[in-house]
């Protein structure tokens, strides 16, 4: 679909979800893409980490695609450029913080000579065919957060990225109310807006009171104290660099992304007072009441530090009377894993805490307040809610009716949506879908080899080996072996049972073809499994020819 002499909004991901933010804005024929994101893989993806968004709608229109334009450095802004990007062939641009995170992930995969990667002022406009774009500061929980104000001859955009409202951030200047005020006074055709936080009725809150929170936490504690939270909030490292020094604590940092973070942090200029750490066994020769971590896994992250500390295999270690402050929310979903995690620091006698008990972390989102407030600076025509998941983005348009925002239009992934001219509305569908990261390869996220996982994964499997003569007849005893079926006390019988249906199978089918006596075999080994276990394995068969 190349666009016309229109204005249309497509989010390929991020609208129905929240993470994997992928969004296109046409006009004049050509395309602008804004954010390539990923989200982390839940049980549903066995054995896969990343999952990435199917770009195919706009691949086959990547002639007409200007550019990726990034708001902002999190996973879920950034996370798929390394995999995705190379193929489109466009220049990304980035503020210089983003753009130092972009630049590193691209040297890990070997591949920064591919991808063209441009450093934005942000006090810079900038032009891309018939898009006018600035960036417009916003807090947020990572340096550099910013929404987009797109300009157009059909109207303006404010793309609002991931933001909040705070009167004393730890890192960055965001836009004043007059400049917020002034954005709007030129008029706002249509506002792109965060919707994570739209049930909270309560501003998120300000980074600086999170200090307060935490120096009360750590100063009580009498051991180690061990602080997780997101590697790229750099305004919480910032805090807890000020804390370390409040309560009199030598400072160590565990996670290959906190150190990323602080190293691209500091040649952007933030972070320059950030205190010096000490390597891992000089903190564990410390006393422990001199001792903060900072360490990655708050989300339960299995290769992450604070599990590895938890399961006893790092070293750094935590004992008795120590403490783990969960600086961080948990993102939905992720709530199993945590547990895990707090349940195997309890058996160890590790006190933990979470912003249920103390004030040690605030949101980098909006709640309903925030929301009011740049609804009235920024005044849009229409509210399109993204960044949430359904139940998020029928709230979010309610609030907005509420709070005098003329029209709502709800979308989700695929939808084409026209701004303009005339009424917004929805006029097409773009093929979605996800990807995943399987290895080193990237794959359909329900093609056959995840739907085969997942059947493994539930049922188990079974491998049949048959010798066969040239006229088909059994030689020998069927071999079997069985991963994942319930049979552990009974296998040997198992074992038994399964081979003689083999063997009666090849017996029965009578010179039947090769294909035919495989799937025979098949279903006979299959059928005894769900007589023995009520399970439905996977089973392959492999036929041996042995000739005459």
């Amino acid at each position: 679909m190349k666009p016309g002499n229109e204005l249309l909004f497509v989010a390929l991901g991020g609208s129905g979800e929240i993470g994997m933010n992928v969004n296109l804005y046409g006009a004049q024929g050509k395309w602008l893409m804004v954010d390539l994101g990923m989200t982390f893989a839940n049980s549903d993806y066995p054995g896969i980490d990343l999952v990435l968004p199917d770009l195919e709608f706009i691949e086959n229109q990547a002639d007409n695609l200007l550019g990726i334009v990034i708001t902002h450095g999190h996973e879920d802004h950034i996370g798929a450029i390394p995999y995705l990007a190379a193929d489109l062939g466009v220049p990304i641009y980035a503020t210089r913080f983003a753009a130092g995170l972009i630049r590193e992930k691209l040297n890990e995969e070997g591949i920064a000579g591919e991808v063209k990667l441009k450093v934005i002022d942000p006090a810079d406009p900038f032009e891309l065919g018939p898009f006018k774009l600035r960036y417009v500061p916003l807090a947020h929980s990572i340096p550099e957060g910013n929404a987009l104000l797109i300009e157009t001859a059909h109207g303006c955009v404010f793309h609002s990225g991931d933001w909040k409202l705070d009167d004393a951030p730890q890192l960055g200047e965001p836009s004043s109310a007059e400049a917020l005020r002034a954005i709007g006074d030129e008029g706002v055709l249509a506002m792109i807006c965060d919707s994570t936080n739209v049930f909270n009725e309560q501003a998120s809150g300000s980074e600086a009171t999170v200090r307060e929170g935490l120096d009360k936490v750590v100063g009580e504690a009498t051991g180690r104290v061990l602080v997780t939270t997101f590697a790229s909030n750099a305004a919480r490292l910032r805090t807890l660099g000020l804390v370390a020094q409040d309560t009199g604590r030598r400072l160590c940092v565990a996670g290959r992304s906190l150190d990323r973070i602080l190293r691209v942090a500091r040649a952007a200029g933030y972070l320059q007072d950030f205190p010096e750490t000490v390597d891992w066994d000089t903190a564990m020769r410390l006393p422990p009441r001199d001792v903060l971590i900072v360490a990655t896994g708050g989300q339960g992250e299995p290769r992450a530090a604070l599990a590895r500390v938890a399961a006893g295999s790092h070293p750094l270690k935590l004992e008795a009377g120590d403490t783990v402050v969960f600086s961080s929310r948990q993102i939905p979903g992720n709530e199993g894993a945590v547990a895990g995690i707090m349940n195997q620091l309890a058996e160890k006698g590790i006190h933990t805490i979470t912003d249920r008990q103390a004030h040690v972390h605030v949101s980098g989102h909006p709640g309903r307040p925030e929301l009011a407030q740049m609804y009235e600076w920024i005044r849009p025509q229409v509210l399109i809610p993204v960044h949430g998941e359904p139940r998020h983005l029928q709230e979010h348009a309610r609030f907005a009716g509420e709070q005098g925002i003329p029209q709502s239009l709800i979308q989700r992934d695929g939808d084409i949506v026209r701004l303009a001219p005339g009424t917004p509305g929805k006029v097409g569908r773009a093929r979605v879908g996800r990807l995943i990261l399987d290895g080193d390869v990237i794959l359909p996220a329900d093609g056959a080899t995840m739907n085969e996982r997942r059947r493994i994964s539930v049922n188990g499997q079974i491998s049949v080996a048959v010798a066969v003569d040239g006229k088909g007849k059994l030689k020998g005893k069927p071999a079997l072996r069985v991963q994942g079926v319930p049979v552990e006390e009974d296998r040997d019988a198992f074992l038994a049972d399964a081979g003689e249906a083999a063997a009666k199978a090849v017996r029965d089918a009578d010179r039947a073809s090769e294909d035919k006596l495989k799937e025979a075999v098949r279903l006979a080994v299959r059928r005894t499994a769900t007589q023995w276990t009520g399970k439905k394995p996977v089973v392959d068969v492999l036929m041996v020819d042995v000739g005459a």
